[in-house]
């Protein structure tokens, strides 16, 4: 049976976290857990998993991680504005150093013209800042919610220091602090 790909990806972010004494948070919407579920899969992330909220609906965005009614309101819950109030409420609520927010449009509904299926946006959150990240998939609904949450522990990776763009060195090629 071939390993999960998400699987390679959380043990390098857990033996870099152990490593540096990082914790880890997560705020999804899309994804529907399923970063959270990678991390808890494999043994031992207790040492650096803080925990993480599905916050599928805006009222959720807003009362557990503190989104603005009005970010919502001017961006729409699927944009790079949402996405960085989660991560960074998700830092904050939980009090870790890295917090990882996911939202899109997984399909196949729900989509328009300038939100299309597939569109997603992933960001991080340190104490150097926010790197934000516009994705769009072409899969279907399953396929677009791991392509997320691969995306997800991949900009984690970088946060953390694994390559280019990790704390401390700026933000990741494509990315936005603040």
């Amino acid at each position: 049976m071939a390993e999960d790909p998400l699987d390679v990806l959380v043990e390098r972010l857990q033996e870099m976290c152990l490593r540096l004494g990082l914790t880890v948070a997560t705020a999804e919407s899309c994804t529907g857990g399923r970063v959270a579920s990678a991390i808890t899969d494999v043994s031992g992330s207790s040492g650096y998993f803080r925990g993480g909220l599905v916050v599928y609906s805006n009222d959720a965005k807003i009362s557990l991680l503190g989104v603005p009614l009005e970010i919502l309101e001017t961006h729409g819950a699927v944009s790079a504005q949402v996405a960085r109030a989660m991560a960074i409420g998700a830092r904050e609520r939980l009090s870790a150093d890295l917090a990882v927010a996911v939202t899109g449009v997984a399909g196949p509904g729900g989509g328009s013209a300038s939100k299309p299926v597939g569109l997603t946006y992933v960001a991080v959150a340190d104490a150097a800042g926010v790197d934000v990240r516009r994705l769009a998939w072409t899969g279907d609904r399953l396929a677009n919610k791991e392509s997320s949450a691969r995306a997800a522990l991949e900009l984690l990776l970088l946060r953390a220091g694994a390559g280019p763009g990790s704390a401390g060195s700026g933000p990741a090629e494509g990315g936005a602090t603040g």
